[in-house]
């Protein structure tokens, strides 16, 4: 072979090293963006927050120590520090919407919609999962009372509860009111607004009532709190359920990623250190 040849050679096994190299560059690329969108989808409900930059939570802000809503608007309580933990997963900002027990229903299911998933002391039932979408459980919930400590030891059970001397009050819309008034036929129940403000009116007097139907998530830190108050039956729960997310039909997308964040919670042991910070029960 001449040298015109060999050069010729020489050229053609160049160019065919270029254009394999170009080639993988470009399979690279193309496997990195797919792994990228499985990361984070585009299109769909996570795709819409990440767009938008915050996600929208729905929260009472009447429940201590889950959600609670400041005079000066801020929000501070264990659902809030798990959404916080949602959103920084999806890379965007928490931004909180006022909501209401009566109105929770309405508004997770409104369109359009009012926000984007409803957080704090959302006990999972069968009832909602008809109708919306609840994440799995972060946190052990059930029934129970407050009382005054001088009377604690009125109230051994619900039997003792369920007279028609005893006055009920529960806050409406919620399974509070809804417990009391398919389990204690015989008391009185008496339907307060303000879900915030039943404690202090228990504890303060005998005049407007002496129970109040409350979980094991609100029961604590009242009574370590306020020393007026009492919660004899703690430990011995009416029900046993769990709490979660609760958010829209059609929103597999973000159901997932919010799993994800509570497996991962639970996982690394972050879920436990929170609920050790409110004093908040891990399970039963």
């Amino acid at each position: 072979m001449g040298k015109v040849g060999k050069l010729s050679s020489l050229w053609v096994f160049c160019l065919l090293c270029v254009l394999l190299a170009v080639g993988c560059v470009a399979l690279t690329g193309a496997c990195s963006d797919k792994d990228n969108l499985t990361e984070t989808p585009v299109g769909g409900k996570v795709g819409e927050i990440v767009e938008r930059g915050t996600l929208l939570v729905g929260t009472t802000g009447d429940y201590r120590p889950l959600s609670f809503r400041e005079a000066d608007g801020t929000y501070w309580g264990f659902g809030i520090e798990m959404a916080e933990e949602i959103a920084k997963h999806l890379g965007v900002k928490a931004a909180f919407v006022p909501t209401s027990w009566p109105t929770l229903t309405a508004d997770v299911t409104a369109e359009p919609p009012t926000f984007d998933l409803a957080i704090g002391g959302i006990t999972i039932t069968e009832a909602r999962k008809e109708t919306m979408l609840m994440s799995e459980g972060y946190l052990a919930n059930g029934k129970t009372i407050l009382c005054r400590a001088s009377e604690a030891e009125r109230f051994k059970s619900l039997d003792d509860i369920d007279r028609p001397e005893v006055r009920v009050i529960v806050n409406p819309g919620g399974l509070n009111e809804k417990f009391a008034k398919e389990n204690l036929t015989h008391a009185q129940i008496i339907v307060h607004p303000k879900n915030e403000e039943i404690p202090v009116l228990i504890a303060q007097d005998n005049l407007t009532a002496d129970v109040m139907i409350t979980e094991i998530t609100e029961a604590p830190y009242y009574i370590k709190t306020d020393a007026r108050l009492a919660a004899p039956l703690i430990d011995q729960p009416f029900t046993h359920g769990e709490i979660g997310v609760l958010m829209k039909k059609g929103q597999a997308d973000l159901l997932l990623k919010v799993n994800e964040v509570i497996k991962s919670m639970k996982a690394d042991g972050s879920l436990r250190r929170l609920h050790e910070k409110y004093g908040l029960t891990y399970a039963y």
